[in-house]
């Protein structure tokens, strides 16, 4: 054992909490215990997340109030509804983009004596023949090839959808983000190349959004470097941007300090610096294979050049990795750490929630939590299968402090059936069945609701993205990305710990 690991192994605990919680339920158990249960208590003691059952009930199809067809399923007492449909009518007449991804709640306000917000939700396209857009107001890239990426505003009045508006175009891959204490939108495309557009355009930028399209700029923050984003969070206290990167197995977890703070929309664009996230005192630590509360101290190291092209990262003991982004190559060079793929990221009460979606024991995902004051980074989430936790992608904090988890794992089969699902995670570490993609429909009930006929098929291991809770907490807006369906699900939350 090198010294490195030996030093490792120091800072390595095992889940005392998951360990304690596999005591208890031993005792609780009569003498001859089941399979299930045993095979909990050795995930627990392994430092994995257990699947437990949900406060809010057993799971069941439930028709969308929209459209009639059981698209979800959901505990008792829950309802929603569905809008903004892939080829759904704009305001501006153009059709809905497809390809439903990240998405964020940006502004409430009151309208009258009503309550309306405003949501930015992505589009996770990369090229088309659609030259107009979508007809977004801003737009990037115009150059041949069509990046026709880009994002759409909804609004939402006293729990109904109002309208579609065309918000960003041009960009590329667009594929969550994360909103702003000034109630904007960050949208990062997921793009890892050097290519340029015949409009001399490059991609692998974060853009922001308004609530007010007109407002859009179409400007990319070049400072927040240039690689495959997935998602970003500002800590409001102090204005730091801390942003995932997917790329599997050489993926950096950064922050930029913006040079403007308090910010406001612009600010970002003014400059900042871009940093990227080390293990004090080690060098290359690779936290991907992660167990329930191992925790790491955090240092920063300073990315001198974030637009720079990819090419080969050196670690400081000479080891090599190729066809890595330009900022990680700068930080690895200097000892940064990895992970295997940054996805969903959430600010909440003075702590990041960051999403690695094929870390753990298993690559299953696992789910880190940052504390923003003493930089210690610690799991809190490990899947020990996919039936516990399935690739885990997006993810959100309710107004409650609970945790929802988008799965990307291509659908679970389960006590439910199949599908993929939205999971809950108790704040021991353990998750739950919150809700299941359930939809598989004919051109024929497509017709009949008015949405596209092509749309048709069996969609039930689409993605859920985008997941975000108004800030009363009363609704859960989140996306399915194929055939591209947005839904407000609401229901008894106080039932449990969502």
């Amino acid at each position: 054992m090198s010294q490195q690991d030996l030093t490792l192994a120091s800072k390595f605990s095992p889940s005392r909490r998951g360990l304690l919680k596999s005591a208890a339920a031993s005792a609780a158990l009569p003498f001859i215990a089941t399979l299930g249960a045993l095979h909990a208590r050795e995930a627990a003691a392994a430092g994995n997340t257990v699947l437990v059952d949900s406060a809010y009930g057993p799971i069941a199809p439930v028709n969308d109030l929209t459209t009639g067809l059981p698209l979800l399923q959901l505990p008792p007492g829950f309802s929603y509804k569905s809008y903004g449909w892939t080829g759904d009518a704009m305001s501006n007449g153009k059709a809905c983009p497809a390809a439903h991804d990240g998405m964020g709640v940006v502004q409430s306000r009151k309208v009258g004596r009503s309550t309306e917000l405003v949501l930015v939700r992505n589009h996770e396209v990369s090229t088309g023949s659609d030259a107009s857009f979508f007809g977004a107001p801003a737009v990037y890239d115009t150059g041949t090839g069509f990046s026709n990426g880009g994002t759409t505003n909804l609004v939402f009045r006293d729990g109904a959808f109002v309208r579609i508006d065309a918000n960003l175009g041009g960009t590329r891959t667009n594929c969550a983000g994360g909103i702003t204490p000034w109630g904007t939108w960050l949208t990062c495309e997921e793009v890892g190349s050097d290519s340029i557009s015949s409009a001399g355009r490059k991609h692998g930028y974060v853009f922001e959004c308004a609530a007010d399209p007109a407002q859009t700029s179409a400007e990319p923050i070049i400072g927040m470097g240039r690689f495959a984003h997935e998602a970003v969070a500002i800590d409001p206290s102090n204005g730091y941007a801390y942003l995932t990167e997917d790329s599997s197995g050489k993926s950096g977890f950064y922050r930029y300090i913006p040079d403007v703070h308090p910010g406001k929309l612009g600010s970002l664009a003014q400059g900042g610096k871009l940093q990227m996230a080390k293990v004090k005192g080690l060098n290359n630590v690779n936290i991907a294979p992660a167990q329930l509360d191992q925790s790491y101290e955090l240092e920063w190291v300073d990315i001198a050049n974030p637009d720079q092209n990819r090419g080969t990262a050196t670690a400081v003991n000479g080891t090599t990795i190729s066809s890595c982004a330009g900022p990680f190559v700068q930080g690895w060079a200097q000892g940064a750490l990895r992970m295997n793929r940054g996805e969903g990221i959430w600010y909440y009460a003075g702590k990041m929630y960051v999403m690695d979606t094929s870390g753990g024991n298993v690559g299953r995902g696992a789910i880190w939590e940052l504390d923003l004051a003493s930089q210690l980074i610690t799991c809190i989430y490990a899947s020990a299968s996919e039936v516990v936790g399935d690739a885990g992608d997006n993810l959100t904090v309710s107004p409650r402090g609970g945790i929802v988890i988008c799965e990307d794992g291509g659908g679970v089969t389960d006590s439910f059936g199949f599908g993929a699902r939205l999971m809950g995670l108790t704040a021991e570490g353990d998750t739950f069945i919150f809700c299941k993609n359930n939809v598989n429909v004919t051109a024929a009930q497509l017709s009949a609701a008015g949405k596209r006929s092509s749309l048709a098929g069996d969609r039930r291991g689409s993605e859920f993205c985008g997941a975000c809770f108004d800030p009363t907490g009363r609704y859960l807006f989140v996306n399915i990305q194929t055939p591209g369906i947005t839904l407000a699900i609401t229901g008894p939350w106080g039932n449990g710990s969502l």
